[in-house]
């Protein structure tokens, strides 16, 4: 296997069993001004329940020298209560790679820490529930590439960074929606293997003259909108503007306004400050963003990521607490994996310098 999980049976077992902390004077004064923040987002009932976790969670960063990166699909307890940086896979790829902790909490789903882990081969890199895995992760395997590589010699093999370490290994270059038509055309050739997204290789072959070999790989959250979904929106409000990713089906992305990743709607909606937005992606988004823009109404489509929801506030506490559960990739995978993530964070070094 390409990663390992170190953990002991008794310490699953007690996730089940997480411990309840009290909301007491301290805490409120401790959270306040975290509060402040997501005031619009989670209902003043709530935050009692929250609180504690969040106050005990920040301390514990602190005694074990411990910072916390969170994806945007987490919920707003997690991404504005405990999260040291947040942003989407490419963001997150490069702040791993920049950490200076001792340990690393990967508040994301196991690529995501598969690639932490990558950039971070001497630090502890923890996952707060075994489980958070990931659909499209799931859609292909190293044989596979090995396979697609037989079948295409010679031809160059970009790989969404939303696949296992494994699947890395076997890849040139990884890529994130964000940066997915410079990567490809970065190789130059004239034509490209791209894994595992079909329709982000779909969105990508649009936009370049590199001819684009595809995988049937799809992402379980994305491929649940439909184009009659965005057009009842704009049936229900005349002047919503739609922002799609392009992991989604193309009848969605001919629907949307706007097709990007997490930070280029983040970027157009800080550029054009509609009045009103749908954002057809993981709900949990929508709330985090909200945050950012008070005077944008969110139109929030609720389609959730069951394996990012598995990350919660006491499952961070009791990753922290008992330094569960480590994350070990094998060494002869993570070298071939890690060029793969490298070549990657190198282009936008090369663009800049």
């Amino acid at each position: 296997m390409a990663v390992e999980f170190t953990y002991n049976l008794e310490a699953m077992l007690n996730q089940e069993n997480l411990q309840t902390l009290e909301y007491t004077p301290e805490v409120a004064r401790a959270t306040s001004s975290i509060y402040e923040r997501v005031r619009n987002i989670i209902p003043e009932i709530e935050w009692p329940v929250h609180a504690p976790d969040i106050a005990r969670i920040n301390e514990l960063k602190r005694e074990r020298n411990a910072i916390i990166l969170a994806h945007n699909y987490q919920t707003p307890e997690i991404f504005h209560g405990v999260a040291d940086l947040v942003g989407d896979s490419l963001a997150l790829a490069r702040m791993a790679a920049d950490a200076e902790a001792d340990v690393i909490v990967l508040c994301g789903v196991h690529f995501m820490a598969e690639t932490a882990k990558l950039l971070n081969p001497d630090k502890t890199v923890l996952i707060p529930d075994l489980q958070a895995g990931c659909s499209l992760a799931e859609s292909i395997t190293g044989a596979d590439v090995r396979l697609l590589r037989e079948r295409y010699p010679g031809v160059p093999v970009v790989t969404y960074v939303n696949t296992s370490a494994e699947v890395k290994a076997e890849s040139d270059i990884c890529c994130t929606s964000a940066n997915a038509v410079e990567v490809v055309e970065s190789m130059g050739t004239d034509r490209v293997i791209f894994l595992p997204d079909e329709y982000l290789g779909q969105w990508v072959a649009k936009q370049t003259k590199v001819q684009i070999i595809l995988w049937k790989g799809h992402c379980e959250v994305h491929e649940r909108f439909t184009g009659e979904e965005l057009r009842n929106y704009r049936k229900g409000f005349d002047d919503v503007q739609i922002l799609a990713h392009p992991e989604c089906p193309p009848d969605v992305l001919k629907e949307a306004d706007f097709v990007g990743s997490t930070s280029g709607m983040i970027k157009h909606l800080d550029k054009t400050r509609p009045a009103r937005v749908v954002m057809i992606t993981e709900c949990s988004m929508s709330d985090n963003v909200a945050v950012e823009f008070p005077q944008i109404e969110f139109v929030r489509p609720c389609n959730l990521c069951p394996h990012m929801k598995r990350i919660t506030l006491p499952k961070i506490l009791h990753s922290l607490e008992a330094m569960e559960f480590k994350v070990e990739v094998d060494a002869a995978v993570a070298e071939r994996a890690r060029r793969a993530v490298e070549r990657m964070l190198a282009i936008r070094r090369d663009k800049n310098n």
